[in-house]
């Protein structure tokens, strides 16, 4: 099997077509299949940036509540900037990756491909970001990483363009590393007591998400799948998050924040054959009506933990990407839908970039 071209031998040709162990490939949802809008040969002005150097050292970082209580809600400037600046060519690399791949699924430079390859592939050979001497905070960025990576990736591997169709050795080597950096996410997020289940177990079930498709590893997808539902669970009758309560002030955008995975890992779950919407009666919709009346009037978050909420980064449109995938799976409509059109296009590098051309590509105007 090719990194991006299927072929079934005659004896699993015949497990599928009449039942057995065999399982059809894993899919992502149907907007990751578009072609490139625009098929350019000239590069124009696109400059390919040198990789930013791999990292291969500790993922020992400090976090940017270093000192906090344990509600970790306060932010300590020092210890951000120190994390900004140790991540910084992790962060480079997942940002630049996802504008490069939205640069080139509208423009289709050659040029803009090659960089994307370029920059994966070394981080690949170097086998980046895979140290067993990690923190806490370390074992977080290499689970956004591999998320935002992989996330950006699929536009690639099942555009009806075909753009990898020329660079099989090339996408087998990343996707190899993918599918390593995934297992490793795996052993770093499994089997946490529930208290200490949160925002971070959804986000690495994300990233082991988007690896199990663009790799095709059925036991990656019932991993993500099975750390969902544990998610799902978590959410009580009025669409809290016990564990995101606990972070006072800052509770409300933590759930929200806790949103963007849990609604991919169920857009990508349903695209195949396996409907997670209705676990712990329709806990996904639960939470998201929580957050979105909470993002209005979050007099309810200040009444169940006692914190008047820093509204920051609800004020911030990219923060309900989530609303693409989510508005997939439910009919919004009436004001949910007017707030999704106002804040439309969704552009999310940890989600792997253009959520709106994927999810709803008609009201991508902001090109």
């Amino acid at each position: 099997m090719t990194a991006f071209k299927r072929t079934f031998s005659p004896a699993l040709l015949a497990l599928a077509m009449f039942g057995g162990a065999a399982h059809a490939a894993l899919v992502p949802p149907q907007g990751y299949y578009e072609g490139i809008e625009k098929l350019k040969t000239r590069d124009g002005n696109f400059r390919c940036e040198a990789a930013p150097k791999p990292y291969t050292g500790a993922l020992q970082f400090r976090s940017k509540y270093e000192g906090s209580d344990k509600a970790r809600a306060t932010l300590n400037l020092d210890s951000e900037e120190a994390f900004r600046d140790s991540t910084k060519d992790i962060t480079t690399l997942e940002r630049g990756v996802a504008k490069m791949v939205n640069q080139y699924m509208r423009d289709g430079r050659p040029a803009q491909l090659d960089c994307t390859l370029t920059w994966l592939g070394t981080w690949a050979r170097a086998d980046a970001l895979m140290s067993s001497d990690y923190n806490h905070t370390g074992k977080s960025m290499r689970k956004w990483a591999l998320g935002s990576m992989s996330g950006s990736w699929l536009r690639l591997k099942f555009s009806n363009s075909q753009p990898l169709a020329a660079h099989q050795a090339e996408a087998e080597l990343i996707e190899k590393w993918f599918a390593r950096l995934a297992e490793q996410t795996v052993r770093d997020w499994s089997n946490l007591p529930l208290e200490k289940i949160n925002n971070h177990s959804y986000w690495a079930a994300w990233s082991v998400m988007a690896t199990a498709v663009a790799t095709d590893r059925r036991d990656l997808f019932d991993w993500s799948v099975k750390e969902y539902k544990v998610g799902a669970n978590q959410v009580d009758e009025q669409g809290f998050l016990p564990n995101e309560l606990k972070r006072k002030q800052r509770a409300l955008a933590y759930h929200n924040y806790a949103l963007p995975p849990l609604a991919m890992i169920a857009s990508f779950a349903q695209a195949n054959g396996v409907d997670v919407r209705g676990e712990n009666d329709n806990a996904l919709q639960r939470l998201a009506q929580r957050v979105l009346a909470g993002s209005r009037d979050p007099s309810a978050f200040k009444t169940r933990n006692g914190e008047k909420q820093d509204m920051k980064d609800l004020k911030i449109d990219s923060k309900y990407a989530w609303m693409e995938p989510y508005c997939s799976l439910y009919a919004c409509n009436g004001d949910t839908l007017q707030r999704k059109r106002g804040m439309q296009p969704f552009d999310s590098f940890r989600l792997g970039g253009n959520l709106t051309r994927v999810y709803d590509p008609s009201a991508d105007t902001k090109k």
